[in-house]
């Protein structure tokens, strides 16, 4: 009997441990550290940049003179500003950013009707989103459900996919990116117990599967489809060096937004999904030793370009998560990986010096190359990723 009840034990253990294998991960005291001071520098640069930035718009990034480039609501990034400041008010509990993040969010709260994008993922979620989490003000609740209901709009089901832009020269155009919206649709079916907004998103998520990804799990940027018939027209780039090329922020899109809907759906072949493309990224022999990727992982002239620390923020926060999920070696490779990855972004190399930047946190992310837009520049949402990478880490990590 006691033999049986210690095995009993050991297995209950060993079970405990899997699902929580992220526990056996420990945080190191001198990453933590850089962590904190990175942190606190993110609450100066944020308080400062809100006296910059006019009440009715966000920062986005910098000019090509130096100046704050700033954009209107009903741009994609408009909710990674407030979004921060919710990150940095958790972790600091200063009023003064809650009350920031509240000023911008009615800022950009009639985008919850906006049904001419695909990014009120980014928008909505990233703000309204860690307002609701961090309050449970059931006027952020009705705000993001709106949200998904617009959204869900743009879901086209003989395509099996939400449209991404309404502009340029494609039919029905994808976009990798698209990955990240999908969140605001699954929360949207887990709070309202509609399913139709998960079923949205699982549908999205497998034709992206099936269509945008190559034998070796590098991603095209762009997949444009027969609005009829679902037929795939056409894999093209963007913002990549080449159509067939591994634009290094897509690849991060797919690895968050793949890890993310494991999370939300626990179906095994996203996680199966997110673990090749977590290692096309780790033994990709152009990805550099500090592991801030180029702008793309085939950009001409490599080493002599541009990084892209808004890839590498955005792959940090993703790999903490993923190994959350993994199992044997993979814990340790995920979690070591982003280690390594948020150890550099909070190095003299890529975070900004206080007051200098436009007051952003991070420097040294591309938004554009071919379009010669935003390249070696702050930019909002590598600040977003990279706070949020930052929390995850002092939060999962063993103490």
């Amino acid at each position: 009997m006691e033999k049986l009840k210690l095995l009993t034990g050991i297995v209950l253990l060993s079970a405990m441990s899997a699902a929580t294998n992220v526990l056996a991960q420990s945080a190191k005291p001198e990453l933590i550290k850089k962590a904190d001071q990175a942190l606190d520098l993110a609450v100066k640069q944020y308080k400062l940049m809100a006296k910059q930035v006019p009440d009715s718009l966000l920062p986005r990034s910098t000019n090509k003179d130096g100046s704050l480039m700033t954009s209107k609501s009903d741009w994609w990034c408009s909710g990674f500003f407030p979004g921060t400041l919710w990150y940095l008010y958790e972790y600091s509990k200063d009023e003064s950013l809650k009350q920031e993040a509240l000023k911008r969010m009615a800022v950009i709260e009639k985008e919850k009707y906006n049904t001419h994008t695909h990014d009120l993922g980014f928008m909505m979620y990233c703000s309204f989103g860690n307002a609701y989490r961090l309050t449970k003000d059931p006027t952020y609740k009705e705000v993001l459900l709106t949200s998904a209901k617009s959204l869900s709009t743009r879901f086209n089901p003989a395509v099996g996919c939400i449209k991404s832009w309404d502009h340029g020269s494609f039919t029905f155009p994808v976009i990798i990116d698209n990955m990240m919206n999908l969140e605001l649709l699954t929360w949207a079916s887990r709070v309202s117990g509609d399913p139709s907004f998960d079923k949205i998103a699982r549908t999205h998520a497998n034709t992206t599967i099936k269509n945008h990804f190559r034998d070796d799990y590098s991603s095209y940027h762009v997949v444009d489809y027969n609005t009829a018939s679902g037929a795939v027209l056409q894999k093209k780039t963007h913002q990549g060096a080449a159509d067939s090329s591994a634009w290094s922020r897509g690849q991060a899109w797919g690895l968050y937004g793949y890890t993310m809907l494991y999370r939300e759906t626990k179906d095994k072949k996203y996680l199966s999904q997110a673990k090749h493309i977590a290692d096309f990224i780790l033994n990709n022999p152009h990805l550099p030793e500090d592991m801030i990727p180029y702008w793309d992982y085939d950009a001409p002239g490599i080493p002599n370009v541009p990084r892209d620390a808004s890839a590498g923020a955005i792959a940090a926060a993703a790999l903490l998560e993923l190994s959350r999920y993994a199992s044997g070696k993979d814990v340790a490779r995920y979690w070591n990986a982003a280690e390594k990855m948020l150890t550099s972004l909070a190095s003299p190399a890529y975070l900004a010096r206080e007051g200098e930047n436009n007051d952003f946190i991070l420097m040294h992310s591309v938004g554009s190359a071919p379009h010669n837009s935003e390249v070696d520049v702050p930019l909002s949402y590598a600040d977003y990723y990279f706070v949020e990478a930052l929390l995850r880490y002092k939060q999962w990590g063993k103490k």
